[in-house]
């Protein structure tokens, strides 16, 4: 950053990892300059491990830079970037998580354990506990808001302008008229006495029932939040996809007060 304020006259400001991903380092990929995470392509966008190395495509032209070469060299490479594009585009979508939504549409989510584990909800969770159910809303690590359905969501009662506090993954059950709101944990955040608290509070006016669900990719992961899991609650567990787990409450998955029953 230092350099770029010195050589460039760019000044970002501090802890603007962001800006500098979207305004200038996916343009250095789009020109096949830079790879991203060529040491694991699997990593997910939002990991504190994110870098960039050079192209070995642009190291070998800027190696000539200064000799009679260089000049055929960048011809060259700018002749082929077209297929050293798709080449790099075709790498990073087979690190793609397949998503296949009850409708038979499919996306395709940015690499990482979390979005593994909101394709097992979407894909396992939901045909075996909510049958039927619509998809409202998905959130991705690289695309932010991978399916918003703001019609369904305003329907359901849900705020639309908040929708950057909603749970990962949200699915609504017509034939129950019930709101399943589920949070993927991999490394944080499941629905925890708080967590539930300011959902609530924010579907205050929604007039149907609500299911909150945490989803863990193992019981090992599970584990290690259990006593931060807020009560009336359930826990869905990929590894173990048939089953869910109850915390407590007099009936077994349905909403609470505060929703249609």
């Amino acid at each position: 950053m230092q350099f770029m304020r010195e050589k460039y006259n760019k000044d970002y400001k501090p802890n603007s990892r962001e800006t500098i991903r979207r305004q200038t380092l996916h343009q250095f990929e789009q020109a096949r300059i830079a790879n991203r995470n060529p040491d694991d392509p699997s990593r997910p966008t939002n990991s504190g491990k994110n870098c960039y190395a050079i192209s070995d495509e642009a190291l070998k032209v800027l190696k000539t830079f200064g000799t009679r070469s260089f000049a055929k060299e960048r011809s060259q490479f700018i002749r082929r970037m077209g297929s050293l594009r798709e080449a790099y585009k075709r790498t990073r979508t087979s690190k793609e998580v397949p998503l296949v939504l009850p409708n038979g549409k499919t996306f395709r989510l940015s690499p990482g354990e979390h979005n593994q584990l909101q394709a097992a909800v979407i894909e396992q969770m939901g045909p075996r506990f909510s049958p039927g159910a619509q998809v409202l809303y998905v959130g991705d690590t690289a695309s932010k808001h991978l399916v918003l359905d703001k019609g369904g969501l305003k329907k359901a009662g849900v705020p639309i302008n908040l929708h950057d506090k909603l749970p990962d993954v949200v699915l609504f059950w017509k034939s129950k008229n019930w709101l399943f709101l589920i949070e993927a944990v991999t490394s944080h955040g499941p629905v925890s006495e708080k967590r539930h608290a300011e959902l609530e509070s924010m579907l205050a006016n929604s007039p149907v029932g609500r299911v909150y669900v945490t989803a863990f990719m193992t019981r090992a992961e599970f584990r290690k939040y259990a006593g931060e899991i807020a009560w009336e609650t359930e826990v869905w567990i990929a590894e173990n996809p048939g089953h869910m787990i109850h915390f407590n409450g007099e009936k077994f998955l349905g909403p609470y007060d505060g929703g249609a029953q």
